[in-house]
């Protein structure tokens, strides 16, 4: 199996919700969508929206549990100041975050926030993961030294 993701889907209890928070908080524009899912072109990949008990039973597995889901997406940025203007943008819009940006022990940057949902989705400098161009990340750096 290839090192890579091509689809990556948060199963949903309300669709249109998330759908709208996606588009209309964050700006995404969807590539396409039925009344079942919504996915959106992102940088090699596919994000989607899904219903969750669809989802559970697609993979035969329970759709029961709540609280923190033991993951985070992280959208990292090339500057502290970067995180300072999404963090204000994002206030702006009226988006749920969880804190003020705060520093790390290495050198980072990042404040977290939720969907209308509870994902938690985070916004981070990190001087260990160079971005291209486009904002993709390249790699990680060594991080032997820390």
């Amino acid at each position: 199996m290839n090192q890579r993701f091509s689809v990556i889907t948060i199963g949903t209890d309300d669709l249109a919700a998330m759908k709208r928070f996606y588009s209309e908080k964050l700006g995404w524009q969807s590539v396409a969508e039925n009344k079942d899912i919504v996915f959106y072109k992102m940088n090699g990949f596919l994000f989607s929206l899904f219903d969750r008990t669809s989802l559970a039973s697609g993979a035969g597995i329970s759709a029961d549990g709540a609280g923190f889901r033991s993951f985070t997406f992280s959208y990292n940025v090339r500057s502290i100041q970067d995180v300072d203007a999404l963090f204000d943008e994002l206030m702006e819009r009226g988006v749920n975050t969880l804190g003020k940006p705060q520093n790390t022990p290495f050198g980072g940057y990042f404040f977290c926030f939720t969907d209308v949902e509870d994902n938690v989705l985070e916004v981070a400098y990190n001087p260990y993961i160079p971005l291209d161009e486009s904002g993709n990340t390249i790699t990680h750096n060594n991080i032997d030294n820390l």
